[in-house]
């Protein structure tokens, strides 16, 4: 019997905010993403073994480390603050 398993790292962002980055103090468009760790068999994802959250500053490419509420608070707060144009 031949069995092909693994983990997959997925990373997707959630929302895209604006606010002042605490790396290069320039005000830009910051990426809410979720990083989710998934174990497959044969290249199918089965279930999530964990997940992480963080914001991704598109300027400078720094990366700050979210918990899940702070992660819910910006998506949120976006939806709150979406501005039709």
């Amino acid at each position: 019997m031949f069995l092909i398993f693994g983990t997959t790292l997925r990373d997707r962002i959630l929302v895209v905010v604006r606010f002042v980055c605490e790396y290069c103090r320039t005000d830009a468009s910051q990426d809410v993403v979720e990083s989710a760790t998934k174990v497959s068999l044969f290249f199918i994802p089965l279930f999530t073994v964990s997940r992480r959250y963080f914001v991704v500053c598109s300027n400078c490419g720094g990366a700050t480390a979210l918990t899940k509420e702070q992660a819910t608070n910006g998506i949120e707060w976006a939806a709150r603050n979406r501005q039709v144009t």
